[in-house]
């Protein structure tokens, strides 16, 4: 039938995304599982779905009357599938750098790791007191010696918080892989400079909310 096959090819050619989130809310396979997905056949009850080598059935309850109504169930599919995952309608597919007074903080937080890190690096006579500006600061390299075991372990427990809720409440939702190069990308960023990373996260989505007509989460 014509109308079932340019519904297929227009599944596989525009919209993988969709059939990867149907696998995972309907077959529940990860998303590592799922991509590459393809629709391989279409009928009036049941989408037939395949993802490497395997084959996967997923029933349209109640069946469809007819072809016309593909459009209008794919794409209710397509929401509740997010639903069921606990997905937003925003895929996050990019990594954007701070700029102006988040990179500021970056640089500040990176620099305080690299020197901080051992307590000792803040007394003179040591590689860092003595080369990266310490030596120059003596009263403020003395005042962060003294409040050395509360303050490094706070910043570092603090951002590693950050991280973690970024992992559950941006990333996750937002679709980016456990375990891929965006995920450690953004979580290493979010490690470094805490905040910043999820105003720029919700930027990104604004931006691409904006795009689809001003949807809301």
């Amino acid at each position: 039938m014509a109308t079932k096959d340019f519904i297929i090819k227009h599944m596989n050619a525009d919209h993988g995304d969709s059939l990867q989130l149907y696998l995972q809310a309907y077959s529940g396979i990860s998303a590592r599982e799922s991509q590459g997905a393809t629709l391989e056949d279409l009928t009036l009850s049941n989408l037939i779905l395949r993802a490497h080598g395997a084959r996967y059935n997923i029933p349209l309850n109640p069946p469809m009357k007819d072809y016309t109504e593909a459009r209008g169930r794919l794409v209710a599919l397509h929401k509740e599938s997010l639903t069921k995952l606990g997905r937003s309608d925003v895929t996050l597919t990019e990594y954007r750098a701070p700029r102006g007074f988040q990179a500021v903080i970056f640089g500040l937080v990176l620099f305080t790791y690299a020197t901080c890190w051992r307590r000792i690096n803040l007394l003179p006579g040591t590689f860092v007191y003595e080369n990266m500006g310490f030596k120059f600061v003596p009263d403020f390299a003395h005042f962060i010696h003294t409040i050395w075991p509360v303050f490094f372990p706070s910043v570092l427990g603090i951002h590693v918080l950050e991280s973690a809720a970024l992992a559950v409440l941006r990333l996750r939702p937002l679709g980016v892989p456990f375990g891929s190069g965006l995920w450690f990308t953004w979580m290493g960023s979010c490690f470094i400079e805490g905040f910043g990373a999820f105003v720029r996260i919700r930027e990104i989505v604004k931006e691409e909310r904006a795009k689809k007509g001003g949807k809301k989460e």
